[in-house]
Protein backbone atom coordinates (compact mmCIF):
# COMPACT_ATOMS: atom_id res chain seq x y z
CA UNK A 1 0.00 0.00 0.00
CA UNK A 2 1.52 3.76 -1.06
CA UNK A 3 2.65 5.79 2.21
CA UNK A 4 0.20 8.27 0.58
CA UNK A 5 -2.89 6.07 0.60
CA UNK A 6 -4.97 4.68 4.26
CA UNK A 7 -3.16 2.84 6.34
CA UNK A 8 -4.39 -0.95 7.06
CA UNK A 9 -6.23 0.37 10.32
CA UNK A 10 -8.37 2.92 8.07
CA UNK A 11 -6.37 5.76 9.31
CA UNK A 12 -5.45 8.14 6.45
CA UNK A 13 -1.86 9.06 6.23
CA UNK A 14 -0.36 11.61 7.37
CA UNK A 15 -0.16 13.45 4.12
CA UNK A 16 -3.29 12.23 2.87
CA UNK A 17 -4.94 13.81 6.21
CA UNK A 18 -3.27 17.17 5.29
CA UNK A 19 -4.10 17.34 1.36
CA UNK A 20 -8.00 16.23 2.44
CA UNK A 21 -7.74 19.54 5.16
CA UNK A 22 -6.24 20.97 1.72
CA UNK A 23 -9.46 20.56 -0.33
CA UNK A 24 -12.01 21.57 2.60
CA UNK A 25 -10.01 24.78 3.17
CA UNK A 26 -10.39 25.69 -1.01
CA UNK A 27 -14.24 25.19 -0.21
CA UNK A 28 -13.90 28.98 1.46
CA UNK A 29 -12.65 29.86 -2.16
CA UNK A 30 -14.46 33.31 -3.48
CA UNK A 31 -12.87 32.77 -6.91
CA UNK A 32 -15.32 31.82 -9.77
CA UNK A 33 -12.92 30.27 -11.89
CA UNK A 34 -11.26 27.82 -9.64
CA UNK A 35 -11.16 26.97 -5.81
CA UNK A 36 -7.88 26.41 -4.36
CA UNK A 37 -6.56 25.41 -0.57
CA UNK A 38 -3.34 25.31 0.91
CA UNK A 39 -2.21 24.44 3.98
CA UNK A 40 1.21 24.57 5.42
CA UNK A 41 2.48 22.12 7.53
CA UNK A 42 5.74 21.42 9.85
CA UNK A 43 6.52 18.17 12.06
CA UNK A 44 3.07 17.07 11.11
CA UNK A 45 1.61 20.60 12.87
CA UNK A 46 -0.84 22.60 10.84
CA UNK A 47 0.88 26.46 10.69
CA UNK A 48 -1.33 28.18 8.64
CA UNK A 49 -3.89 27.79 5.83
CA UNK A 50 -5.18 30.18 2.73
CA UNK A 51 -7.32 29.93 0.00
CA UNK A 52 -7.86 32.24 -2.98
CA UNK A 53 -10.24 35.07 -2.98
CA UNK A 54 -10.04 39.06 -2.50
CA UNK A 55 -8.02 40.23 -0.26
CA UNK A 56 -9.58 41.24 3.31
CA UNK A 57 -11.87 43.73 3.56
CA UNK A 58 -12.46 43.76 -0.22
CA UNK A 59 -15.53 42.87 -2.20
CA UNK A 60 -15.12 39.21 -3.55
CA UNK A 61 -15.69 37.93 -7.24
CA UNK A 62 -18.46 36.27 -5.97
CA UNK A 63 -20.16 39.91 -5.71
CA UNK A 64 -18.41 41.92 -8.73
CA UNK A 65 -17.29 39.47 -11.28
CA UNK A 66 -14.68 37.99 -12.35
CA UNK A 67 -12.22 40.83 -14.52
CA UNK A 68 -10.37 37.74 -15.98
CA UNK A 69 -13.07 36.06 -17.42
CA UNK A 70 -14.57 39.16 -18.60
CA UNK A 71 -11.49 39.82 -20.91
CA UNK A 72 -11.01 36.08 -21.91
CA UNK A 73 -7.92 35.33 -20.02
CA UNK A 74 -6.91 32.12 -20.29
CA UNK A 75 -5.78 30.23 -16.71
CA UNK A 76 -2.41 30.47 -15.73
CA UNK A 77 -1.63 33.63 -17.57
CA UNK A 78 -1.84 37.72 -16.63
CA UNK A 79 -2.22 36.93 -13.01
CA UNK A 80 -2.12 40.04 -12.45
CA UNK A 81 -5.16 41.00 -13.89
CA UNK A 82 -7.45 39.42 -11.23
CA UNK A 83 -8.85 40.72 -7.79
CA UNK A 84 -7.55 37.40 -6.07
CA UNK A 85 -4.44 36.36 -3.65
CA UNK A 86 -3.70 32.86 -4.57
CA UNK A 87 -3.94 30.05 -1.99
CA UNK A 88 -0.61 29.64 -1.16
CA UNK A 89 0.25 33.41 -0.67
CA UNK A 90 -2.43 33.66 1.38
CA UNK A 91 -0.57 31.10 3.74
CA UNK A 92 2.73 32.51 3.25
CA UNK A 93 1.57 36.16 4.17
CA UNK A 94 -0.98 34.61 7.15
CA UNK A 95 2.28 32.90 8.61
CA UNK A 96 4.06 36.57 8.19
CA UNK A 97 1.13 37.95 9.84
CA UNK A 98 0.89 35.93 13.07
CA UNK A 99 5.34 35.72 13.47
CA UNK A 100 5.41 32.07 12.43
CA UNK A 101 8.06 30.35 10.76
CA UNK A 102 7.29 28.17 7.91
CA UNK A 103 10.85 27.42 6.60
CA UNK A 104 11.39 23.69 6.60
CA UNK A 105 7.50 23.48 5.90
CA UNK A 106 5.71 21.63 3.72
CA UNK A 107 2.87 22.91 1.64
CA UNK A 108 -0.07 20.77 0.81
CA UNK A 109 -1.76 22.71 -1.73
CA UNK A 110 -5.05 21.60 -4.16
CA UNK A 111 -3.29 22.42 -7.47
CA UNK A 112 0.20 22.73 -8.60
CA UNK A 113 1.55 26.47 -7.70
CA UNK A 114 1.87 29.07 -10.73
CA UNK A 115 5.53 30.79 -11.33
CA UNK A 116 4.22 33.67 -8.48
CA UNK A 117 3.72 31.59 -5.86
CA UNK A 118 7.09 29.48 -6.71
CA UNK A 119 8.98 32.14 -6.17
CA UNK A 120 7.43 32.74 -3.04
CA UNK A 121 7.61 29.12 -1.66
CA UNK A 122 10.81 29.28 -2.24
CA UNK A 123 11.76 31.62 -0.73
CA UNK A 124 9.93 30.91 2.15
CA UNK A 125 12.25 28.12 3.03
CA UNK A 126 9.26 25.45 2.40
CA UNK A 127 11.48 22.63 1.07
CA UNK A 128 8.26 20.01 -0.01
CA UNK A 129 5.03 20.61 -1.62
CA UNK A 130 2.17 18.03 -1.94
CA UNK A 131 -0.12 18.85 -5.01
CA UNK A 132 -3.71 17.60 -5.91
CA UNK A 133 -4.11 19.30 -9.83
CA UNK A 134 -2.07 19.82 -12.48
CA UNK A 135 -1.47 23.46 -13.12
CA UNK A 136 -1.09 25.55 -16.86
CA UNK A 137 1.95 27.55 -15.46
CA UNK A 138 4.99 25.17 -16.60
CA UNK A 139 7.44 27.84 -15.28
CA UNK A 140 7.07 27.29 -12.19
CA UNK A 141 8.25 23.25 -12.54
CA UNK A 142 12.01 24.39 -13.17
CA UNK A 143 11.97 27.04 -10.52
CA UNK A 144 10.85 24.13 -8.05
CA UNK A 145 13.24 21.58 -9.68
CA UNK A 146 16.32 24.39 -9.75
CA UNK A 147 15.69 25.22 -6.07
CA UNK A 148 15.65 21.44 -5.30
CA UNK A 149 11.92 21.31 -3.57
CA UNK A 150 10.51 18.63 -3.40
CA UNK A 151 7.24 18.33 -5.56
CA UNK A 152 4.67 14.82 -5.06
CA UNK A 153 2.07 14.85 -6.91
CA UNK A 154 -1.38 13.36 -4.65
CA UNK A 155 -4.14 13.18 -7.52
CA UNK A 156 -7.68 13.03 -5.75
CA UNK A 157 -8.29 9.38 -5.60
CA UNK A 158 -5.03 9.12 -3.90
CA UNK A 159 -5.56 11.43 -1.18
CA UNK A 160 -8.66 10.44 0.10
Amino acid sequence: MSPLLETADARPSWEAYFMDIARRVARRSTCLRRAVGAVIVKEKRILTTGYNGAPAGLRHCLEVGCLRADRHIPSGERHELCRGIHAEQNAIIQAAYHGVSIRDGALFCTNMPCAICAKMIINAGIRTIYYGQEYEDTISRGLFEEAGVTMIHMPAEEAS
